[in-house]
């Protein structure tokens, strides 16, 4: 059986009975606190038809589940499965070694990337450049201690240097992006701030770098 198969097709359930609003609404209902089928009737103003309706529909996909009440044994309480939510948000899940960042120059974008994914992961990081530069950037550095952020003390190196053919490589530069082709498994298009020279630049490359890594650690796993 293929195992990633069968989990799409799971999700996609999941999607599909959420593409009802009176069953997401349900569902955020749920997130807070367990309910009558009733009680679900009242806060949503449908019949009862439709609610019992809404919840086969939900519990068709695991999302709910009804336990009887321990007190009038008439009344049943629905509440979120314990995996109701997972599968919602993209789930697929790499394994690295090593993660090593890519731009042209090493001098600013993959330095910070790499710094931020040591901060921010056990697997460890690293940086190169297609055409590396002789030192890392001002505006990086700076940009680096405005978010207490340490940098690698080493000055920039060529990617031939660095690269083995376990790790795992996120080109942040579209210039060595496309200079590299399909050698690298992930690529951020993030606008180079160094021709800039902003703090304003520098602070929205860092913050891109930082909502993309915070997204991809928890879905890599060390091999």
């Amino acid at each position: 059986m293929n195992t990633e198969r069968t989990d799409v097709d799971a999700r996609a359930a999941k999607h599909a009975a959420l593409s009802d609003p009176s069953r997401l609404k349900i569902v955020d209902l749920l997130t807070l606190g367990d309910l009558s089928p009733t009680e679900i009737r009242v806060a949503l103003g449908l019949p009862s038809n439709l609610i019992t309706h809404h919840l086969n529909v939900l519990e068709s996909v695991r999302m709910v589940s009804r336990t009887r009440s321990e007190a009038d044994k008439r009344r049943n309480y629905v509440h979120l499965t314990d995996t109701a939510l997972e599968g919602l948000t993209p789930g697929r899940i790499e394994h690295a070694s090593r993660v090593v960042f890519v731009c042209t120059a090493n001098s600013a974008r993959s330095q910070l990337a790499a710094a931020l994914w040591s901060a921010r992961s056990s697997i460890p990081a690293s940086s190169g450049g297609t055409h590396p530069a002789a030192r890392i950037d001002p505006g990086a550095r700076a940009a680096a201690d405005r978010h207490a952020l340490k940098l690698s003390d080493e000055s920039p190196r060529e990617l031939d240097s660095v690269l083995t053919d376990s790790d795992f490589v996120v080109t942040v530069c579209d210039n060595a992006h496309e200079e590299l082709g399909v050698t690298g498994h992930l690529h951020w298009s993030i606008p180079d701030p160094v021709p800039v020279g902003t703090d304003e630049a520098f602070d929205t490359a860092y913050d891109e770098l930082e909502r993309r890594i915070s997204e991809l650690a928890p879905r890599l796993a060390a091999s």
